[in-house]
């Protein structure tokens, strides 16, 4: 079961009694898990209702006596078992035999990151409960995100605003709630969230010297790029974000390329790459600055940096200068 569907059955109250989450997005695991409790368990009743183990800490046989147990006041008992791949052989086995039988009255939930379908305790609960995967959200799925955790602020973002908040979010959804969460603070009785409001959370500096490195590069300006980037290192940004957020617009940059040779009109492009109009004429302009084959050479020098800088092999500085030199056509 994809995370959306889960949310989904929550909704409906299509509850299951048996629930394995696990993925490597655990911001969106424990918002799974709050709005399960808030359907399950009120507040009032959780001193009774609601069990919380962990799987290396516990017994198998504690967390089957207390799902055997009825809920008390309550239609639902909850029992939250956080790190059950942690969980030894021997204790999924004991499960085993409780998940071919689970009690009707108790919502037995396991969290982990990974999972071995292969295993008869998986199998069992894919059978008769549900294994829900969290991922990393793509992309395009970002924007949609920034929108709807802003509207539990009571706030809105515009598009521009909510585009240079992903730049600087790294895929990181706890960073990105955080920084949407003091935004809306900045903002007061304001509604709507502007890019000067996400400028003046996020470091000024920061904000703009990123946008002009990765623009400055999609113009081939290297004077410019190489400043920028110096500009960068010098106030400690992270080497792989800014490598991350070079690759994000170099990947707009070719979709849009690909759109330009089909003749698709330029609002068009906008509206499929998911480039707001205050960006969209500075990227059309750049993008015509490539070819395809140019840029899938670099995608492969992406590749390569990212490699060598998770493996602690290249010089972080000379590493990202050499790619700007390359990419402006100077190495």
């Amino acid at each position: 079961m994809k995370s959306e569907e889960f949310i989904r059955s929550i909704d409906k109250g299509d509850i299951r009694p048996l629930y394995f989450l696990y993925g490597d997005e655990s911001y969106l695991i424990g918002k799974g898990v709050k709005k399960l409790l808030s359907r399950l368990v009120p507040e009032d009743l959780r001193d009774f209702n609601l069990n919380l183990y962990y799987g290396n800490e516990c017994s198998a046989n504690e967390i089957v006596a207390t799902a055997q147990t009825l809920p008390m006041f309550a239609e639902w008992r909850v029992v939250l078992v956080k790190n059950s791949d942690k969980l030894p052989p021997i204790a999924l086995e004991t499960l085993s035999n409780y998940v071919r039988n689970p009690s009707p009255t108790t919502c037995l939930l396991f969290l982990g990151e990974k999972i071995d379908q292969r295993k008869k305790f998986f199998t069992e609960i894919k059978k008769r409960g549900e294994l829900v995967e969290f991922k990393r959200l793509y992309e395009n799925q970002m924007l949609p995100f920034i929108m709807g955790e802003a509207a539990e602020q009571g706030k809105k973002f515009r598009p521009d605003a909510a585009e240079m908040l992903i730049c600087f979010s790294d895929n990181n959804l706890q960073e990105l709630v955080s920084q949407i969460e003091k935004i809306a603070l900045y903002a007061g009785d304001r509604g709507i969230i502007e890019v000067d409001d996400v400028k003046a959370v996020v470091s000024d500096t920061r904000v703009n010297t990123v946008f002009e490195l990765a623009n400055s590069i999609g113009e081939k300006n290297l004077e410019k790029g190489l400043r920028n980037l110096q500009s960068l290192m010098h106030d400690g940004e992270a080497p792989l974000l800014i490598l991350s957020m070079l690759t994000r617009h170099f990947r707009q940059l070719w979709k849009i390329l690909e759109l330009i040779e089909k003749r698709v009109p330029a609002a068009e492009i906008g509206k499929r790459v998911g480039v707001h109009p205050y960006f969209l004429q500075g990227v059309l302009r750049q993008s015509r600055n490539f070819r395809v084959r140019e840029l899938s050479g670099i995608f492969e020098k992406f590749f390569a940096l990212d490699l060598a800088l998770k493996s602690g092999r290249w010089n972080p500085a000379l590493a990202l200068e050499r790619l700007v030199m390359e990419i402006c056509g100077n190495g």
